[in-house]
């Protein structure tokens, strides 16, 4: 038996199914529409647990992205980030990036059906997180199908004495089985385009999206966004298949992320832009006893 198991869940009509491992911060590991795989597998879950390589549609938490420095202050709270602590993943140029390893994030499994799945993670009981993050606090991500749409739901409570930021993001690794990345189309929301500097972080500027609906081709994409509506969608078509993102509710800020040359594309959903526990730019903070709910779905259309 392996030490991850799935949890699998079936759309009513069979049209689609999906698979999530709540031992790894409730990854989504499979996304299928008749057999055919939607999201980009990588290196599989066991990379995820080992190294947190990330793959399927997985949850970045307690931040989304990467900060620039690794101390960051929140009201009168203090923090410093171990950047050599196991729990922790960086860039390529050393910034923590994406939050605390998978394997400190074990969900606990709250209630399961054929079509749905929701499953907790408390630091009363997986305490690890709060060492990157020592704001006490609740996260509750359910997943279900209905038809042709995976809707998935995260809310997060402060449950402590100490105000908690919100600034968890999912990161789904989108793919078009069979169809050549230059036959992959996109189409975007209106929403501002957020200036990177040269180590991807917002410099705090708004900018006009600046990147075109049409053919994915050799474009290489890396690119922040925020003003992004309730309802929004973001797309990739090909093949006679369609993968939109929709942002439900409680998701202003996106990365859009797709390497040249690879078959994948990442439409990813965040509570708050890069670098936001430093700067505070669009960040939410709960006081103890609120709560703030993401929801989003990957809608399926051919």
């Amino acid at each position: 038996m392996t030490a991850h198991p799935e949890t699998r869940i079936r759309s009513a009509d069979g049209a689609l199914e999906a698979a999530f491992v709540p031992s790894l911060a409730m990854l989504g590991s499979s996304l299928t529409a008749g057999g055919a795989q939607l999201v980009d597998q990588r290196g599989g879950v066991e990379a995820y647990a080992e190294r947190g390589s990330t793959m399927g549609i997985p949850l970045l938490h307690p931040w989304a992205n990467r900060i620039a420095r690794p101390e960051y202050r929140v009201g009168e709270h203090e923090v410093r980030v171990d950047i050599a602590s196991p729990l922790v993943h960086t860039d390529g140029n050393g910034l923590a990036i994406h939050g605390c390893h998978p394997a400190a994030m074990p969900f606990a499994i709250a209630d399961h059906d054929d079509a749905g799945l929701t499953a907790v993670l408390d630091t009363a009981v997986a305490p690890s997180v709060l060492e990157l993050f020592p704001f006490p606090h609740r996260l509750t991500m359910e997943a279900r199908l209905n038809g042709s749409a995976l809707r998935i739901t995260s809310t997060l409570e402060a449950t402590g004495d100490a105000a908690v930021p919100v600034a968890f993001g999912h990161h789904p690794y989108l793919h078009l089985p069979d169809i050549p990345r230059d036959e992959w189309e996109i189409s975007l929301p209106e929403m501002a385009r957020l200036e990177l500097d040269e180590l991807m972080i917002p410099t705090g500027r708004r900018l006009p999206r600046d990147l075109e609906p049409g053919p994915l081709g050799g474009r290489d994409l890396d690119d922040a966004f925020a003003d992004v509506a309730d309802g929004a969608t973001f797309a990739v078509s090909g093949g006679g298949r369609t993968i939109t993102v929709r942002f439900l509710e409680g998701y202003r800020f996106a990365q859009v992320y797709s390497p040249r040359g690879s078959s994948l594309i990442c439409f990813e959903p965040m509570t708050a832009p890069g670098n936001a526990l430093r700067s505070g730019d669009g960040l939410q903070v709960l006081e103890p006893g609120q709560s703030h709910r993401g929801s989003f779905a990957i809608e399926v259309s051919s």
